[in-house]
């Protein structure tokens, strides 16, 4: 079975799904605050965060490492409707950059991104290390109803 990464079209397919993502949450008036003003280094940061989470290469964690996640979400305050948003305008972008619509890999996707918004809200409202979520590495996703293997 090839992992997400393969079954998505590699780093072309998943950098033209974060531009996509990206491009939206600029214009969101509900996300666009967490995001602030366009950053040209993000859309290489997700495509390389979500590379590795899919099974692909592991020059996030070598570049900038996860703490980089921990420390860009802290102290957000990300609410739960801002989660819920996230999560809507990542699974559009998929039809955006045309990516396989296949269930299990739509289903996989849903998940992974679920599972990384909670996170992200979990830090992003932190006041201590100890209050911080768990996991402390870029989290190697699988198919639909598999936790990430390192988790």
């Amino acid at each position: 079975m090839p992992t997400l990464f393969e079954h998505a079209g590699g780093l072309s397919a998943l950098h033209q799904l974060e531009e996509a993502f990206y491009a939206s949450v600029l214009k969101d008036p509900l996300l666009q605050p967490l995001f602030g003003r366009e950053q040209p280094q993000h859309v290489d940061h997700l495509t390389a965060f979500t590379a590795e989470s899919f099974g692909g290469p592991d020059r996030f964690s070598r570049e900038l490492g996860f703490e980089h996640v921990i420390a860009v979400h802290r102290h957000l305050k990300i609410t739960e409707a801002q989660r819920q948003r996230f999560v809507e305008l990542y699974m559009a972008a998929l039809d955006t950059a045309g990516l396989p619509d296949d269930e299990p890999f739509r289903e996989a996707v849903r998940q992974h991104v679920e599972f990384g918004s909670r996170v992200a809200m979990q830090n992003s409202h932190a006041e201590r290390d100890e209050d911080l979520y768990p996991l402390h590495e870029v989290p190697h996703w699988q198919w639909a109803g598999d936790e990430p293997d390192n988790q």
